[in-house]
């Protein structure tokens, strides 16, 4: 073999070659693309439970944050000055109307009255006296013999001697009102408050010295809360399109729901509506009175107020469960017509029972995913199965599982079962 072709240099003479060099890579690369890829199994759509979209006719409800206040509390104040002598009540318990409260010390008042009764009888016998000098004068004027002069004169002492009787008696009915009002007594049937004086103090008609306490009625109570200009816009776009019917004359009903959860057991009504918003905080003031006859409710308690008696038509009710709360809102996850899952914005409205008012993002025929969105994307197949219709067949011919609770009225975004809501 020549020097010029040993394997060696042969070897070289290839490698150090650009072309034969690009031709063994184009060798390799179609070796390698004709070899067939292994097809991609397609996972099965997720099973998920929906429940069908159908408008309904709900009770609409409305809450409020809502404090209890007095239908009648009154200030125990003094009306004359004088020394606080006693105080006869327990304070906090619930007073009878005309219960004596407070005794002030009665011996300047009782003294101030024995004077103007001695001047009511000085002022009457004046009277007399007049009276009986106009009974001696008067048919001696009739006869010329007393002056017409006389007569007058006569006439005016016994009127002046009357009305200097009635402002005696004046007098004395004021002496004997000021000596009522050292005994305070309350003027309704209510709890009471504190003492805010003490046996000794000085009392005056005006002034901090003037309150004692106060008394506050308890039955009824009344419960207030406020409304927002835009809350009342919105009830009142609802009533002009028809999706809420209120009750006749505005008479609605108010449920109070107290701080540990549980429902007061009775109910009141509307009985005012501020007419004027606040300047300080856009909302208007409303009232119900509600009955109170063991006293639970006292006055500065807070709850929740539930305004019913209106009704929603053709409302669109989905279970809490399946709304989801983002950061831009609350979602719903839906089965579109290609049985593939699709999220949709939802905006939300007050409760009933363990349901949501869907006010947009939904209509009738949607299909809502409520059981199995966890696992779910945009896009996602999925297998739609009703939330009445059996998965199993024992459960088609038993019934309902054991330990399961069988499942809501065909067609119908309806309010969870006692179980399912447990």
């Amino acid at each position: 073999m020549p020097s010029d072709l040993k394997p060696s240099a042969f070897r070289r003479n290839i490698t150090g070659s650009p072309f034969i060099l690009f031709a063994m890579i184009v060798l390799i690369c179609s070796a390698a693309c004709g070899k067939k890829e292994a097809p991609k199994t397609v996972p099965p759509p997720q099973e998920v439970t929906v429940l069908t979209v159908t408008p309904k006719t709900v009770p609409a409800t409305f809450e409020f944050v809502a404090q209890a206040e007095s239908s009648h509390q009154v200030e125990i104040v003094a009306r004359v000055s004088g020394f606080l002598e006693k105080i006869n009540y327990r304070e906090g318990d619930v007073v009878k109307e005309g219960q004596v409260m407070f005794q002030m010390d009665p011996k300047p008042f009782q003294a101030q009255v024995a004077a103007a009764k001695g001047e009511v009888e000085n002022r009457q016998a004046q009277l007399w006296t007049a009276k009986a000098s106009l009974d001696r004068i008067k048919p001696l004027a009739e006869q010329d013999a007393a002056s017409k002069s006389d007569l007058d004169n006569a006439i005016g002492n016994v009127k002046s001697a009357e009305a200097a009787v009635y402002e005696a008696q004046a007098r004395l009915d004021k002496a004997q009102l000021d000596l009522g009002y050292t005994t305070i007594k309350s003027p309704v049937t209510g709890v009471s408050s504190k003492a805010l004086l003490r046996e000794g103090a000085y009392l005056s008609p005006s002034g901090t010295s003037s309150q004692l306490t106060y008394v506050a009625q308890l039955n009824p109570i009344w419960i207030d809360f406020t409304i927002s200009q835009n809350q009342q816009a919105a009830v009142g776009e609802d009533v002009r399109q028809g999706r809420l019917s209120q009750p006749k004359d505005h008479a609605y009903e108010v449920e109070l729901g107290l701080s540990d959860g549980s429902r007061y057991p009775h109910r009141g009504k509307v009985n005012f509506a501020d007419p004027s918003f606040s300047k300080e905080t856009g909302t208007f003031l409303v009232r119900a009175e509600v009955p109170n006859p063991k006293g639970g409710l006292r006055p500065g308690m807070f709850g929740k107020a539930c305004l019913k008696g209106g009704v929603r038509r053709n409302a669109i009710v989905g279970p809490q469960k399946a709304v989801q709360q983002t950061a831009n809102g609350h979602t719903v996850y839906v089965a579109n017509a290609k049985d593939q899952a699709e999220i949709r914005p939802v905006v939300v409205g007050e409760w009933i029972g363990t349901d949501w008012i869907i006010n947009q993002g939904l209509k009738a025929g949607d299909r809502v995913i409520v059981e199995g969105f966890q696992r779910l994307a945009p896009g996602v197949p999925v297998k739609p199965v009703s939330a009445e219709s059996p998965t199993t067949p024992e459960a088609s011919s038993t019934g309902a599982p054991a330990g399961k609770t069988p499942a809501a009225p065909a067609g119908e975004l309806s309010k969870p079962t006692k179980s399912a809501a447990k």
